[in-house]
C-alpha cells in the first residue's frame, strides 16, 4: 500500500486559480479605480499617508498582480560560464580511497 508522496492526477491542475482567489480579484477590481485615485490624491498632496498608499497598492496588486521587477546583471568577465568551467576543470571530485578497499 502506498503511503503519501505525489500521485499522478492528484491535486489542483497547474495554472488553475481557486474560486476564493478569483472572487478576491474581482472584489479588488471593483475598488481599483478608487485605489488609483487615492494614489493620485496622495501623490499631489502635502502630507505623508503611508498607510493609505500601502492599502491602495495592495488593492491594485490583488486586482492586477504585482509589476515585474527588472533585473540587471553586470560582470567584468566576458564569459562567466567559461571562467567557471576553467576553474572546475582541475578540481574534479574523486572518491576517497580507504584502507581495506571499503
Amino acid at each position: 500500500m502506498s503511503r503519501g508522496g505525489a500521485r499522478p492526477g492528484a491535486g489542483r491542475r497547474r495554472g488553475k486559480v481557486g474560486k476564493a482567489k478569483r472572487e478576491l480579484a474581482e472584489m479588488a477590481k471593483d475598488h481599483a479605480e478608487t485605489a488609483l485615485l487615492t494614489l493620485v490624491e496622495i501623490a499631489k498632496g502635502d502630507g505623508a499617508a503611508s498607510a493609505r498608499v500601502s492599502a491602495a497598492t495592495a488593492i491594485l496588486d490583488r486586482a492586477y498582480g504585482k509589476p515585474r521587477q527588472a533585473l540587471e546583471h553586470s560582470s567584468s568577465v566576458a564569459d562567466p560560464l567559461e571562467k567557471l568551467m576553467q576553474e572546475l576543470s582541475g578540481n574534479a571530485i574523486r572518491p576517497v580511497e580507504r584502507p581495506g578497499g571499503n
